[in-house]
């Protein structure tokens, strides 16, 4: 079941040209058509539709691979997007990576402290801002039983549609899929979430979290 407030996913071609008005961008010139240009020579495309609003929270999913982020950075690039996307503190530490990763739009996180994602992203979404959130529920590249439903909670209270965002290794595509708006009843939305990963191949499939196992029985 799909919420109607917005289109039906389709997996039809994504291009900065069909963002809507209200969707957050970088306002970038060079940097669109030289990360549109990586992602051909990388065999890899981006497809689906981004609901046209100022506030979301972007689910990425599976995490399995160092290497989802050659492929997911250039398609935000590509599309143009302003996402903000959370990142493990100790990638700033490299001084040659830091700078890139800023202008990037990667949030360094101290994964240590406990409720430190969580709280940081909720203090981002207050401000009367534009704010793409780009989270990836599993917080892990290992396996992990259950996801961390931080993400769930932060759109629920900020009242902005999760759009779930997969990364095929199978079919070499980033897809945007269908908005989930949540009711506060995670039992309900949980699921509309997870029947769109199935059939999604990772990098390493045998690190695949257990919701998206299930879902792929």
């Amino acid at each position: 079941m799909t919420d109607p407030q917005y289109p039906k996913f389709t997996r039809s071609p994504l291009t900065r040209k069909k963002l809507g008005d209200k969707v957050p961008k970088r306002g970038g010139i060079i940097a669109p058509p030289i990360a549109k240009a990586v992602l051909k020579v990388l065999g890899w495309k981006v497809v689906g539709d981004i609901p046209n609003v100022p506030k979301a929270v972007f689910l990425a999913l599976p995490h399995t691979s160092n290497m989802d982020g050659l492929f997911a950075i250039p398609s935000i690039l590509a599309l143009d997007l302003d996402v903000k996307i959370m990142g493990k503190e100790s990638l700033f530490k490299v001084p040659v990576l830091a700078p890139f990763l800023r202008w990037a739009g990667i949030i360094p996180i101290d994964r240590g402290k406990k409720g430190s994602v969580l709280q940081t992203s909720i203090e981002r979404f207050k401000p009367e801002k534009p704010l793409l959130l780009g989270l990836s529920p599993e917080g892990t590249r290992a396996y992990t039983k259950e996801w961390k439903t931080g993400f769930y909670y932060i759109a629920a209270g900020a009242g902005v549609p999760i759009v779930p965002v997969a990364m095929d290794y199978k079919t070499k595509e980033v897809r945007f899929m269908q908005p989930v708006l949540p009711t506060g009843n995670m039992e309900i939305d949980i699921p509309k979430i997870l029947e769109q990963y199935k059939g999604v191949v990772p990098k390493h499939p045998e690190r695949l979290s257990q919701p998206l196992q299930d879902v792929n029985k």
